[in-house]
């Protein structure tokens, strides 16, 4: 079978398991909220139990090394979001949907970390690293999904409940779409670089502790966005346009950066000059405005997506022949970084009543993140071309 009919495949995964398994309750929280059925800071439990559903998928799927570990996981993580999804119609109140989500948090990851390491192995065999990288457009395109998905049932009076059923019906027919053409296990071949044992890694820790602010900076506005547009808009429609822009932006970018020619020193200059725009679009979604809204959502979707591939190149050129481990270890980091987001978000809606002092803490850390990412240009690195089988999962 053609690489591309395989890539298409994977994409069309990503689609699914990212934009309705994992993504899908940001449009959904207005409905949730105004339905009475949790509050703002349950919002942001809920969603911090997606998240650390998304870590232990994540560290488990790791372990998968044998073929059928790896095929059980991707067509498991498939149907695992189908069900619970469509599960999600008849759940009710917190407890039900903070159980769902963590469940769908798992999949989702079960889904992504096979197809980055399946997906990328056939995109550098096939001597096509950028039709590769643009696999990692399927999230954006995914929230972009879910968020007309959630425009139209909103626009024909439909609540939570339909909305559900809807997501679940679009994953029920890209699972059953994409199934006969997913990439194969068996074609895994390479065997990953293997690091000394006690070899230093300069550099890498502090990679680490960039991309664990980045986490924790994107995912509030990422989260809340939907939310925060439905209490400027006052529950109009217009409020529903926000989060698929979010993902159309999302897509572009990742789209720009896979046209970006590396050059030696300059993955960190634009990784910095990512991290702090989407510090300055979360910054403008503190403004009471629409406009600021929009301008946050320019400047946190474009940059969403992109600065992953460019974290993960900084990794191999700071150590080339450890891409396995280092690429684990940023994934738990940023992971740690997505669940403290939404934690910080209940804390701030509890005591303060709204996401501003979430918000702010957002925005520091992700201006703190450019600030290490400026001061690791000098670090020492092993030029490498671009690896995007090290892409974040």
């Amino acid at each position: 079978m053609p690489p591309f009919i395989r890539l298409l495949a994977s994409f069309i995964a990503l689609i699914m398991a990212m934009g309705i398994g994992r993504f899908s309750l940001t449009p959904q929280l207005p409905h949730l909220i105004s339905e009475g059925q949790i509050d703002l800071t349950g919002a942001g439990l809920i969603a911090a139990a997606n998240y650390l559903g998304y870590l232990i998928g994540a560290l488990d799927a790791i372990r998968a090394r044998r073929p059928g570990q790896v095929r059980g996981r991707l067509h498991g993580g498939l149907w695992l979001c189908v069900a619970l999804t469509l599960i999600s119609f008849w759940a009710q109140g917190f407890w039900p949907h903070l159980l769902l989500r963590f469940g769908a948090g798992i999949a989702s990851a079960w889904v992504m970390v096979m197809i980055t390491s399946l997906s990328q192995h056939i995109a550098v065999t096939a001597n096509r690293p950028r039709l590769g990288a643009l696999v990692f457009a399927g999230p954006g395109v995914g929230v972009l999904l879910t968020g007309l998905l959630a425009l139209f049932s909103n626009v024909l009076g439909q609540n939570s409940a339909t909305l559900w059923l809807i997501y679940a019906a679009a994953a029920l027919i890209m699972v059953l779409a994409i199934m006969p053409i997913l990439p194969q296990p068996a074609t895994l071949t390479a065997r990953p670089h293997t690091p000394q044992p006690g070899t230093r890694q300069p550099g890498i820790g502090r990679l680490g502790a960039i991309y664990g602010l980045y986490g924790l900076g994107y995912i509030i506005p990422a989260t809340f966005l939907s939310q925060m547009a439905n209490a400027r808009f006052h529950g109009q429609w217009q409020a529903d346009l926000f989060w698929p822009a979010f993902g159309l932006c999302a897509a572009i970018g990742v789209v720009l950066i896979s046209l970006r020619r590396p050059a030696p020193g300059t993955t960190g200059l634009w990784l910095m000059g990512g991290l702090w725009i989407q510090a300055l679009g979360v910054l403008a979604c503190l403004l009471p405005s629409s406009t600021g809204l929009a301008l946050g959502v320019i400047l946190c979707g474009t940059p969403f997506l992109a600065c992953m591939p460019l974290v993960m190149q900084r990794s191999r050129e700071l150590a080339p022949h450890a891409t396995q481990r280092n690429a684990a270890l940023l994934t738990a980091c940023f992971a740690v970084g997505q669940l403290t987001g939404p934690l910080l978000a209940a804390l701030s809606s509890h005591f303060s009543g709204t996401l501003h002092p979430a918000l702010l803490i957002a925005a520091s850390g992700l201006l703190l993140a450019g600030l290490l990412a400026w001061r690791s240009v000098s670090a020492p690195a092993v030029p490498a071309a671009y690896d995007a089988s090290t892409a974040p999962h």
